[in-house]
């Protein structure tokens, strides 16, 4: 079956690396037009989407609730609508539990305010704009730490993907019957840059010791599953969870 998301909008934050990149050009192989949005990685989004003038690209600080909270209506002034949104934006900030409480509260406001506070404003204004066109698709990509937790330098980051699950859940039951269906994706230790610290310091051998398969996950393990998400084709399986981890998180 070849996944078809030919004339849909696509709307996809963090679209220029990791995860992000990998979804994005799936999600051009399957006829989608790509809503990219970046921050620093404007370059990068643009070769990957080459000029094709059926593709726009759109800068914003998710950390700055404004620009977060404009994206969706920019979007759909610029290509008309908006048929699937992929919350895939996110950081995570190494935290030391020994800091002192400002430093701590400082670094769980920023992850907080990207991974969790822009994720639920771009959902709240793009359930808007769904309820407009009668459905459209959420997805957001969280973690397999809102499940299995993290270490004790990335509590926040744990905490704000296992929001994102809650929402996305609460999302699904809420507007279901309006046409509007929600997943989340919750990836395991992926292969990208965000990762380089973590196998800089413990190496590449102590990640793959903590899955069930012989190689790490890849950001390109994780596209077809949302591309296929986005295509309509799993509408009874709102308010789903789908772990793509490798074996290293089963519930």
């Amino acid at each position: 079956m070849k996944l078809n998301l030919e004339n849909k909008v696509i709307l996809i934050t963090g679209a220029g690396r990791g995860i992000g990149k990998a979804i994005t050009q799936a999600v051009k192989e399957a006829g989608g037009r790509v809503a990219g949005h970046y921050n620093h990685s404007k370059n990068e989004l643009e070769i990957l989407l080459q000029g094709e003038p059926i593709h726009a690209l759109f800068q914003a600080d998710l950390s700055i609730s404004s620009e977060a909270a404009n994206l969706v209506q920019r979007v759909v002034d610029k290509m008309g609508r908006i048929d699937v949104i992929i919350n895939n934006a996110g950081i995570a900030i190494q935290s030391d539990m020994d800091s002192s409480d400002d430093q701590f509260l400082k670094e769980w406001n920023e992850t907080m305010a990207v991974n969790l506070t822009a994720t639920a404003l771009i959902c709240k204004n793009g359930v808007k704009q769904f309820k407009l066109q009668k459905g459209g698709i959420l997805i957001n990509i969280a973690s397999r730490a809102a499940f299995r937790g993290d270490t004790a330098e990335y509590l926040a980051y744990a905490a704000s993907k296992g929001g994102m699950v809650a929402l996305t859940r609460s999302i699904a039951r809420a507007f279901g019957k309006q046409g509007i269906t929600a997943f989340t994706i919750a990836p395991g230790f992926t292969k990208t840059e965000m990762a380089d610290q973590f196998i800089e310091e413990y190496g590449e051998e102590y990640a793959i010791n903590d899955i069930a398969l012989s190689q790490l996950t890849l950001p390109e393990d994780i596209a077809p599953t949302v591309v296929f998400l986005a295509c309509g084709l799993a509408r009874h399986a709102t308010g789903a969870t789908i772990d793509i981890n490798a074996g290293s998180y089963v519930h």
